[in-house]
């Protein structure tokens, strides 16, 4: 046997992984079609969870592949940039007609280049440059399931949803700092002050979910700002909290 020979087929669990990512990315726009946007918002969020999966666990094992790169990036278009595009449109923008079938391509627009650069440009394992599409994806689904969850679906927070998109569509777009969180070990102790902050969190998204969890991808989106004025600072402060923990 020609041991040049390249053994074809593919890698199981992270393949899976991200084949079920897409599909809740597809199920999102399916849910919104037929009315059911907190389902949408949920959908995404499944995605982006296991977003988060496939990759780690294809480091973990030792099963990263040109094809798992390639695959993750297309279904990443589907769950992060024409899914939530079109759960926004069907939930609000499309009230405002050329304006709102605008605004929703711009954001798939941001997140096709932002896919592009990250493909594209050498990566830092500590930051990534613009808001990750999954992180932007989320943060726009958070936003509707707070209106959803508290009924407030009025016109002014549906203009502000146009806002919103505009303002992450740009962020994604730009050389904004966002912390990775790729360099952290999951195999390291943690003090028991963190572990109970863990608990603590868990216990805050128990009682209020949906405003805690938009809240949680506000500070991250104001984070990558924050960084991009006090980056050096902000580095050292992280080696030390790290050193800490």
């Amino acid at each position: 046997m020609n041991s040049n020979v390249k053994a074809k087929g593919i890698y199981f669990l992270p393949n899976l992984l991200t084949t079920m990512g897409l599909f809740a990315g597809f199920f999102a726009i399916i849910s919104a079609i037929n009315g059911n946007f907190s389902i949408s918002a949920y959908a995404i969020f499944i995605a982006m969870l296991l977003d988060g999966l496939d990759g780690r666990v294809a480091r973990l094992t030792g099963t990263e592949s040109a094809f798992g790169g390639e695959f993750d990036s297309l279904a990443d278009m589907v769950s992060f940039g024409v899914g939530p595009a079109l759960v926004m449109y069907s939930w609000s923008y499309s009230f405002y007609g050329k304006l709102g079938w605008a605004i929703s391509f711009l954001y798939v627009a941001a997140v096709a280049l932002r896919l592009a650069k990250f493909n594209s440009q050498e990566q830092d394992k500590n930051f990534f440059k613009g808001l990750p599409s999954p992180a932007g994806a989320a943060s726009m689904m958070s936003f509707l399931w707070v209106i959803e969850y508290y009924e407030l679906n009025n016109q002014f927070f549906s203009v502000l949803s146009l806002v919103f998109g505009v303002i992450v569509a740009l962020l994604m777009i730009s050389n904004v700092p966002y912390a990775s969180f790729k360099a952290q070990d999951v195999n390291k102790k943690i003090s028991w002050f963190y572990a109970f902050l863990i608990v603590a969190a868990f216990c805050l998204i128990a009682v209020a979910p949906a405003i805690i969890v938009f809240l949680s991808f506000m500070i991250y989106i104001l984070s990558g700002v924050f960084i991009a004025f006090n980056k050096k600072s902000f580095i050292k402060r992280i080696k030390k909290l790290t050193n800490i923990i």
